[in-house]
């Protein structure tokens, strides 16, 4: 199962449901591989030290002579966790595949070559509708969707699922859409409760029941590069992403 999390709109907790869904895999005792694609690295710091990355995604992706395998790190941190790890030249990487005839397959046929070593595999986008998004939709069998409760939170939702669908049309006939989870949610406010009620009408059933509060301890753990469970096991974040990770498999 490779699960890309996706949406082209920034600070919607792409990074955190990563970061923290992964965990939960993997705390299940699921083998877990966590793919950065985002150029910001943000997830790739959570869990390897990013001095010692010699070799990122970029080079799995461009260099013909470096795979997946050669990248991938183990967490210390978290039993049974790995990380394909990004660095600041991923941005790079739309140009340096301009031209490929290859280049929207470029992921998924590195993951054709390790995908049997896990039981599950995250992969983090960037804020994008570009080459490397498309890459991780290619590869993905499901998509999860972070949406945020804010007033602007279904603004291009369209252009999204036209992707996705434009994907399923030829390049990856199976993928499929496996739900959007509500992010930075408030439920005290009536505008986070109006708000849930126009992304239900979007996504219907595909919309996940749990929800993923507002939370400084959320916010506070990827500076201690620790997930949410070692971080604040006690805390609200922890118990919400457990529950997503349980509904996750519940889908599946």
């Amino acid at each position: 199962m490779i699960i890309a999390i996706t949406n082209q709109k920034g600070g919607v907790g792409k990074t955190t449901t990563a970061i923290n869904l992964s965990a939960a895999m993997a705390s299940k005792g699921s083998r877990t591989l966590l793919i950065d694609v985002d150029p910001q690295g943000n997830s790739s710091m959570s869990y390897v030290d990013p001095h010692a990355v010699k070799q990122s995604m970029y080079d799995a992706l461009t260099e013909d002579s470096v795979h997946l395998s050669d990248i991938i790190q183990e967490s210390e941190k978290v039993p049974n966790l790995s990380v394909a790890p990004a660095t600041i030249s991923l941005a790079k990487l739309e140009s340096a595949l301009l031209g490929e005839l290859d280049s929207h397959f470029r992921l998924k046929d590195e993951l054709d070559k390790i995908a049997d070593d896990f039981d599950y595999i995250i992969i983090d986008t960037p804020p994008t509708l570009g080459i490397i998004t498309v890459n991780a939709l290619v590869a993905a069998t499901h998509v999860l969707i972070p949406i945020q409760s804010s007033y602007f939170a279904l603004e291009g939702t369209d252009d999204l699922l036209e992707t996705i669908d434009k994907i399923k049309v030829r390049a990856n006939p199976n993928l499929q859409i496996l739900g959007a989870v509500i992010t930075l949610y408030d439920k005290r406010t009536i505008l986070a409760r109006d708000i849930r009620e126009q992304i239900d009408q979007v996504f219907g059933d595909k919309l996940f029941e749990t929800t993923i509060s507002k939370s400084v301890r959320l916010e506070e753990s990827p500076a201690y590069k620790e997930s949410i469970f070692s971080f604040a096991p006690q805390s609200s974040g922890a118990y919400e992403y457990y529950k997503l990770s349980e509904e996750v498999l519940s889908r599946v």
